[in-house]
């Protein structure tokens, strides 16, 4: 699915426009226009609140690392389909989608204008990033635990969280997999065909069970990978590299992990 002269991707576990990942966003803006596009969309039903943080976190670390940032507020599909509001990703050097619902996320995207401005940009050689339901988001699929119809028939989880949780919340639910038992998968936006991606793996492992783990849909030959907070895999088109403090996972059908440690590459089908 990559194109020639693509820039790099990056699948995040937690952390995104937080101090300990600005290396990591940093190095993706390198060499790159000075222009950070933030989108919040996967928070879009968190209400206005929630996507300020945003906003505002996106903009500290805008500013830590020297650049401009550039939020776009897309919350429905007509707002996706805006061709002014797809306008904002020209000229990016980075583009973000932040932490959320993976499916609102798909759904609210996919096949609509700004979704095709982020494929043009990424192709033209602007790096992309996600995190948590981003991350989830970009992959072939994306696994349903718990879900159900939000009030205008896109689904929802049934006890949404963000990537980033205050200390209460924490350990509670894992963002975009619910908390009732039972997985199915909506394909994803299929940047990375041959994937799917688990954030927050470190923290999901000490609260699921490892038989609800070995459920989680790969299909098709995909591949499940486990991505621990705090930690980025980024590359491409094929060859990706374990980056931050935590470690990658590739999940096996009986159950059993292989760990990809920091600095170690790691090869995706493209």
């Amino acid at each position: 699915m990559s194109a020639a002269g693509a820039g790099p991707l990056a699948l995040v576990g937690s952390g995104e426009y937080l101090p300990e990942m600005a290396a990591v966003e940093g190095a993706l803006l390198a060499g790159r226009a000075p222009r950070y596009v933030q989108i919040p969309t996967a928070a879009g039903r968190e209400g206005p609140e929630r996507l300020d943080y945003w906003i505002r976190l996106g903009q500290a670390q805008a500013e830590r690392l020297g650049v401009e940032a550039v939020p776009v507020l897309a919350t429905d599909r007509s707002a996706a389909d805006d061709p002014r509001i797809a306008d904002l990703v020209t000229g990016a050097g980075l583009i973000y989608l932040s932490g959320g619902d993976p499916i609102f996320l798909v759904e609210t995207l996919r096949d609509t204008a700004l979704w095709v401005a982020i494929r043009r940009a990424w192709e033209g050689g602007a790096a992309l990033a996600g995190c948590s339901a981003g991350a989830m988001a970009l992959a072939g699929a994306v696994p349903r635990i718990g879900r159900r119809p939000g009030p205008d028939g896109m689904e929802q989880a049934a006890n949404e969280r963000s990537s980033h949780q205050s200390p209460g919340q924490r350990g509670r639910s894992f963002p975009g997999l619910g908390s009732l038992p039972g997985f199915g998968s909506l394909p994803g936006l299929g940047l990375l065909p041959g994937i799917v991606v688990l954030p927050h793996f470190d923290r999901m492992v000490r609260r699921l069970p490892d038989g609800l783990l070995r459920r989680v849909p790969g299909g098709e030959g995909r591949t499940v990978l486990g991505i621990d907070e705090g930690t980025a895999l980024v590359g491409g088109p094929s060859r990706f590299v374990v980056q931050g403090r935590g470690a990658v996972w590739v999940l096996g059908d009986g159950g059993d992990r292989r760990r990809v440690s920091p600095g170690e590459a790691l090869e995706l089908a493209p």
